[in-house]
């Protein structure tokens, strides 16, 4: 794990944020390619992946403050830090790293101070791909109508771009600890530092003495999804993509195998992230995106209109 990967004059850069721009570049860079070569023009993809990454980036914030388990958390950092619980014990408590507020009656680390914007911090951790796939649909759709750019047509860009960048943030993720997996004894098992996430979550589940230890073996999600997503990115552009029937079936492909991914994986996950009825907040929404797969499916392939010249091209 490494938090920071790399500083320059003393400025840190945060693991998983170096790796979600570069995945933006290399999305938007094969946006503009396949813009050139269809004859649309590269500047508004650039333009859209600027304002998708943003957007992206808020709904995935907004999405992990409401559904992933953390709402009443952020609402007493701000009315009463006393009831938000940190699974430390009180060297690692009082430390400088943490700064919290040790309760002796109950042996339990709290915040030391009211903090009403953690909710807003986002380069702290807590982003939800799903809310971030939300937002950034919300902000294509306006500023596409904007340009006069043919929406379904930038969906399916979108269809392998979106993969292809998120197999740069799932590394990030790996380096940052967060979407850690459920424990396991498999050779390839990984094992998280001390005051990582899943020490910090196996310490508060009672499975290590203190989260001052490593976290035991657990299944690599991450690489499981970074590789999972460039499958999908490149079935979506060298196979789906020449062959599709139909403006907007590339993304609606793309949706579908991403959801099918997704639910597996949340089996073997183990970080919080809410949920109902025994499944994550994750797999509800996949769920969701699966109707959704199958609705642009019926009502853009049931129109049977033919491509256009030129726009089944790479």
């Amino acid at each position: 794990m490494h938090p920071d990967l790399f500083r320059i004059f003393g400025i840190a850069f945060p693991s998983y944020f170096v790796l979600l721009l570069s995945g933006f570049l290399f999305a938007t860079a094969a946006g503009a390619l396949w813009a050139r070569r269809i004859g649309e023009s590269a500047d508004v993809v650039v333009d859209l992946g600027l304002a998708m990454l943003l957007a992206g980036v808020a709904g995935a914030r907004l999405l992990h403050v409401l559904a992933d388990g953390y709402f009443w958390d952020y609402v007493h950092l701000c009315t009463d830090p006393s009831k938000v619980d940190w699974p430390l014990d009180r060297a690692d408590c009082l430390s400088p790293a943490y700064g919290g507020a040790w309760d002796p009656v109950r042996s339990v680390c709290h915040p030391a101070g009211a903090d009403c914007f953690a909710w807003a911090k986002f380069w702290a951790g807590g982003l939800t791909y799903y809310g971030g796939l939300i937002g950034a649909v919300i902000a294509a759709w306006f500023l596409l109508r904007r340009d006069r750019f043919p929406f379904w047509r930038a969906a399916d860009m979108a269809g392998f771009a979106i993969p292809l960048g998120l197999a740069f943030g799932r590394v990030g993720c790996l380096l940052a600890g967060c979407c850690f997996g459920s424990t396991c004894a498999l050779p390839w098992a990984v094992s998280f530092p001390w005051r990582s996430a899943a020490s910090e979550s196996q310490a508060k589940a009672h499975f290590l003495p203190t989260s001052t230890t490593w976290s035991l073996p657990v299944h690599p999600t991450q690489i499981y999804e970074s590789a999972a997503s460039l499958a999908i990115a490149a079935a979506c552009l060298l196979w789906v993509h020449p062959r599709k029937r139909y403006d907007g079936q590339v993304f609606a492909v793309f949706l579908a195998l991403y959801a099918v991914l997704r639910f597996l994986i949340e089996f073997l996950r183990s970080d919080d992230r809410g949920g109902f009825l025994g499944l994550s907040t994750s797999q509800l929404l996949g769920i969701g995106m699966l109707a959704a797969a199958a609705a642009v499916h019926v009502v853009r392939g049931g129109r049977k209109r033919p491509l256009e010249a030129g726009q089944s091209a790479l």
